[in-house]
């Protein structure tokens, strides 16, 4: 770890303010701390940002919810507004790392996870993400737990959280707060796909801090499903994952969201296979036909390629227990 300067923040003007060029804020600290030990990340300054009043679940006009940036994990998954409006949020929070990391990690930090490819996290390989124009060591090395969907050929590394995909079914939305005021941003156009530019992973700019995310009212979210395919049982990254809910009225699907997570670049909205969806049965032929939308754009690699029927078969998984919630 490099040395750094370490500033403890009271309100969001200090942090603001302490938030220079090279500096970087922590809250949980479960992916910072972690990259600053590879050397991987390396600010200049550390922003303690954990005193500001951020902590809070609240519910919002309409019956959405408010979460703030440093709510915990475990907090918002055992939240009982969260538990009974928005299922497949609680499901992908607890699918997610540890029951010790979920006490630590904050929903911010959640937000500006990094990616868990091995060549990002190993400084000797090469990686446009972390150095940008050295190359990209996954395209031809070792890519089995790589992206199929959102790549480009600068880089292929899959975003890795859990809780960014159900948000991203949810049509939810991070509050941002910077020197030039407040701000507000579709999760689905808050994470960036690489392009030319994978160093560029998120939205935000220099010197905003992530204050919240709301989650808008979804009345049919209460018909929702998590499903996370890894190859452990606990604490792996997934290798395919789906967040759905289903609008089912008069025995046919008339919305539906579906995200995943674990094939793409970025929490991966599905839009094409939700329009599949509409208007038919909530049966295996519609879902597999969801699926197939899902993947059609997939792009994969020398040892990724099983990622596609895998998240194929996740998505029909968790559309089958959505469809068969009372």
């Amino acid at each position: 770890m490099d040395p750094f300067r370490f500033v403890a923040a009271a309100d969001e003007h200090a942090a603001r303010a302490a938030a220079s060029a090279g500096a970087r804020y922590l809250a949980g600290g479960t992916t910072l701390v972690d990259l600053m030990k590879l050397h991987v990340e390396r600010p200049r300054t550390v922003v303690d940002i954990n005193a500001l009043p951020l902590t809070e679940i609240a519910e919002t006009p309409g019956g959405g919810v408010r979460v703030g940036a440093l709510v915990r994990n475990s907090d918002m998954a055992h939240h009982p507004l969260i538990r009974a409006r928005f299922p497949l949020l609680s499901q992908a929070l607890l699918a997610g790392a540890s029951p010790q990391i979920r006490n630590m990690a904050t929903t911010g930090g959640n937000l500006l996870q990094r990616t868990r490819c091995y060549y990002f996290r190993d400084t000797s390989a090469a990686c446009n993400k972390r150095e940008p124009g050295s190359g990209c060591s996954a395209l031809d090395g070792c890519n089995r737990i790589h992206a199929v969907l959102g790549t480009s050929d600068h880089c292929i590394a899959t975003h890795p959280s859990d809780m960014c995909v159900a948000l991203a079914a949810l049509d939810a939305f991070v509050l941002l707060s910077g020197p030039r005021g407040s701000r507000v941003v579709p999760l689905v156009e808050f994470h960036l796909m690489p392009g030319d530019h994978p160093e560029r992973e998120t939205a935000i700019e220099p010197g905003e801090l992530i204050t919240a995310v709301d989650v808008p009212p979804l009345g049919f979210a209460t018909r929702s499903a998590y499903v996370k395919v890894r190859d452990r049982a606990s604490y792996a990254f997934a290798l395919a994952s789906a967040a759905v809910a289903l609008d089912l009225r008069g025995g046919e699907i008339r919305d539906a969201r579906i995200a995943l997570g674990g094939v793409a670049t970025k929490p991966w909205r599905a839009r094409e296979a939700e329009r599949t969806l509409v208007g038919r049965p909530p049966d295996a032929a519609s879902f597999r036909a969801a699926a197939d939308a899902a993947l059609a754009g997939a792009r994969p690699r020398a040892h990724n390629g099983f990622k596609i029927e895998l998240a194929k078969r996740t998505i029909v998984r968790a559309l089958t227990r959505a469809g068969a919630m009372a």
